[in-house]
């Protein structure tokens, strides 16, 4: 059995703590905004890991085989990529105790949990950087950053000023991390061990590109792997990936590729965004190009790589997906059915499988609506169903993938999952009209098992059967 098998037709679902769920009876002191009021930028709503333990059910019966927490650690952002302590789960989350609690409470549900790692730059809140603040040359920690002058001017820097030290962005409030210092180094690979330790099943890296170091990278993997062998290790890289993808640094990449694919093809030309895509506008396409891009994307890493992407439709740094399909839920759902039949775990962002709305820095980091709000049930509904499928299936976890040539008709998108002697055939009608597929039967009298339908009537017609395809329906045959 291979380490990683658990990662490979996983379902991921990512939380984002301080929104995602708030338990009062975590008694954590703190004023926070309402629940349902919009997001801002620096609010903070109060969400805690108390709370994100109380909804695992929840995410068992959603079919939730593992969780992926934004950043946990002790920080002064609601996002927390500013880290001020990586050794402390941030207190308004409920600190140290809270996480090892979530931790024993999910794996008792056979759920894996997987932490952001910030590891190419830390805040101006970092004990050390604080240190190199207040004194300056004098600060032994002076090369665990790159300064360029003393006084350091992290604070009320003028207009058109920047930092007089490296940092992401030019953000002042995010110094980078000398990773080339042994002693930062140390400090990184110790805190990776350290949460491994503690149970954590792997790590998602925030901008790992940065640390432009395949050495590093190696080190850290060997690090993680000497602790738990099938720890997942995926960076958070939004183009071509071949040189972190090798099978010596990280496992697996987000898979942002495939939702641009997706994006252009579903979405057509009811694609709205509200920013650029990895640096690119994103514009309708249509089928063959669609074939082209996702054959390119199989094509492109190893098989074994391929089974452990981690896909996803939408995510914090995204617009979220009814938004993105131009509110067209039909569109939104041939999307979410491809992306669950597609090689790799999917990753699903909090409250996409309700339906909730928002773009980038205006809603799509809103607080889950427990309790209050609209939840669109059909939509939940599928995505249980489309969860249940991919659970401990094989033809999902490790089967090939091949569109069905002959079924393709620019319409009519048609493709096949296979392993050892089973499959699953799927068909999409992305189309504003209804649309008929004839399906050879397996043998006479043997028609094949309906797995998900979204409204296809189907009937017998002598040796084939007559699938008929509502517009942008699926249906997906075993």
């Amino acid at each position: 059995m291979n380490h990683l098998d658990w990662v490979k037709g996983a379902v991921i679902y990512q939380i984002f703590p301080d929104r995602f769920a708030r338990s009062e009876s975590a008694k954590i002191d703190g004023i926070f905004e309402k629940w349902d009021l919009p997001e801002t930028p620096e609010g903070f709503k109060g969400g805690n890991l108390r709370g994100a333990e109380e909804k695992l059910d929840y995410l068992r019966d959603l079919g939730v085989t593992a969780v992926y927490f934004n950043p946990v650690f002790a920080s002064a952002a609601n996002h927390r990529y500013h880290t001020h302590d990586y050794y402390s789960v941030d207190p308004v989350l409920g600190g140290n105790a809270a996480l090892a609690s979530f931790l024993k409470a999910a794996h008792k549900r056979g759920i894996k949990v997987i932490l952001d790692g910030v590891f190419n730059h830390a805040s101006r809140g970092f004990f050390q950087f604080n240190h190199l603040l207040e004194n300056g040359a004098a600060s032994p920690y002076r090369r665990w950053f790159k300064p360029h002058g003393f006084p350091l001017k992290a604070y009320n820097l003028g207009r058109g000023e920047k930092p007089n030290y490296d940092c992401w962005w030019d953000l002042p409030a995010l110094p980078k991390f000398n990773t080339r210092n042994p002693e930062v180094r140390r400090f990184i690979f110790g805190v990776a061990k350290y949460w491994l330790e503690q149970g954590i099943d792997g790590w998602r890296l925030d901008v790992p590109h940065e640390i432009n170091d395949a050495g590093f990278w190696r080190e850290f993997a060997r690090v993680c792997r000497g602790v738990n062998p099938s720890c997942y290790i995926v960076g958070e890289i939004w183009g071509g990936a071949g040189r972190w993808l090798k099978g010596d640094q990280f496992d697996a990449v987000m898979n942002y590729p495939l939702a641009a694919a997706c994006i252009s093809y579903f979405g057509g030309e009811k694609l709205e965004l509200s920013h650029r895509y990895a640096g690119r506008r994103l514009e309708p396409c249509g089928q063959g190009k669609f074939l082209a891009d996702i054959r390119k994307l199989l094509g492109q890493y190893r098989r074994a790589t391929t089974l452990l992407q981690m896909n996803m439709m939408s995510s914090h740094d995204t617009d979220r997906m009814l938004n993105t399909y131009g509110r067209d839920e039909e569109r939104a759902r041939m999307a979410v059915v491809f992306s669950f039949l597609f090689p790799g775990a999917v990753n699903v962002y909090y409250g996409e499988e309700i339906g909730m709305e928002g773009t980038l820095n205006s809603g799509a980091r809103d607080a889950m609506p427990w309790g209050h709000g609209a939840w669109n049930t059909g939509l939940l509904k599928l995505y249980r169903q489309l969860a249940a499928l991919r659970r401990d299936n094989p033809v999902i976890g490790n089967g090939s993938f091949e569109f069905i040539g002959d079924q393709c008709d620019g319409e009519i998108l048609a493709f096949r999952r296979s392993f050892r002697g089973k499959s699953l055939t799927a068909y999409i009608n992305n189309s504003p009209a209804a649309r008929e597929v004839s399906i050879k039967k397996i043998a006479p009298g043997a028609n094949p098992r309906v797995l998900i339908n979204t409204g296809a009537g189907i009937k017998a017609s002598g040796k084939s059967l007559i699938a008929a395809l509502p517009p942008r329906g699926c249906l997906v045959l075993g």
